[in-house]
């Protein structure tokens, strides 16, 4: 059974890896695309540009972006004993650094790991989150946040959602600039530039959506597998059943929750969206979720999926 989560874990870190690279060359393709209907080469340099300063930033920083998002707060020991003490002995488990540790200012019990590797990671819970868990159900909702720093799915989800904002940033600049200014040069065959424009439009409109999707694809995917890595740290995979429960049943909102980073926690931070006739999410809520149904993860765990 492990080297089955072993093995699934290293083809889905490739898998992701060859997607960045897909990502990476749509975006240049749709750079490309817009300098072409401006006729200017420019257009193509400033997406590449914009995109490489953008990985760069967040690489070095998207941990300190993140975590000020959050309203965060650095704890030591002495404050926490019982959070260290878990997660100092969950790390000697996995082989892993001890991160550092933050605690966010809020009742909607939550968490999410965050860093651009193990040597510099951070996992930070929310006070909610330490008052309504037992130890078993908190040992499992940290080794799952240490699964994810193992797996080092924050820094593949941080470049890909860099990603997703420059093909934004892209496609609100082209719809922008096809309101207010003209596009194309006189010199071009005026049917092929019509054809150019249209894909333009296109791609402008549909990128963004397409983007989010697989970003949320991506970490839908993540969940499940730091579930189970997370579940072989812990060897009790009740314990983060336990703690799914309790975390999907709070009906109130993080009240610093933010689009941006919902992904990263261990639970959506945002309740609600439109239900199938079944009772479960809709297939298009579905789709934009940036996770799996707490129920599916549950079934997983309890090994009835």
């Amino acid at each position: 059974m492990a080297m089955d989560i072993y093995g699934q874990q290293d083809r889905n870190i490739w898998k992701t890896w060859g997607l960045m690279l897909g990502f990476f060359l749509f975006v240049i393709a749709i750079g490309w695309t817009f300098s072409w209907i401006y006729n200017s080469s420019i257009i193509l340099i400033i997406a590449v540009g914009i995109a490489l300063i953008m990985n760069w930033v967040s690489y070095w920083y998207s941990d300190k972006i993140v975590l000020k998002i959050s309203g965060a707060e650095k704890v030591s020991a002495t404050s926490h004993p019982d959070l260290f003490d878990i997660t100092e002995n969950l790390c000697i488990t996995a082989g892993l650094p001890m991160p550092k540790l933050y605690v966010i200012p809020d009742e909607a019990p939550n968490a999410f790991a965050t860093g651009r590797n193990p040597e510099h990671a951070a996992v930070a819970v929310t006070q909610g989150l330490l008052r309504r868990l037992e130890r078993a159900e908190l040992e499992g909702v940290i080794a799952h946040e240490l699964a994810h720093v193992g797996n080092r799915d924050i820094l593949v989800m941080t470049v890909v959602v860099t990603l997703v904002g420059v093909v934004t940033l892209l496609s609100d600049f082209f719809l922008r600039s096809m309101i207010f200014g003209g596009v194309g040069g006189d010199n071009r065959d005026g049917r092929l530039q019509l054809i150019m424009i249209l894909v333009g439009v296109g791609l402008a409109i549909l990128s963004p959506i397409v983007a989010m999707v697989i970003k949320f694809a991506v970490s839908r995917r993540r969940e499940f597998l730091a579930d189970a890595t997370g579940s072989l740290l812990t060897r009790y995979p009740e314990g983060l059943a336990s703690a799914l429960e309790k975390i999907s049943s709070y009906q109130g909102e993080m009240k610093r929750a933010n689009h941006a980073t919902a992904h990263l926690y261990i639970s959506n931070p945002f309740k609600g969206g439109n239900k199938s006739k079944n009772g479960g999410p809709s297939f298009l809520t579905k789709l934009f979720m940036t996770h799996p149904p707490v129920e599916e993860r549950i079934k997983a765990l309890r090994g009835k999926r």
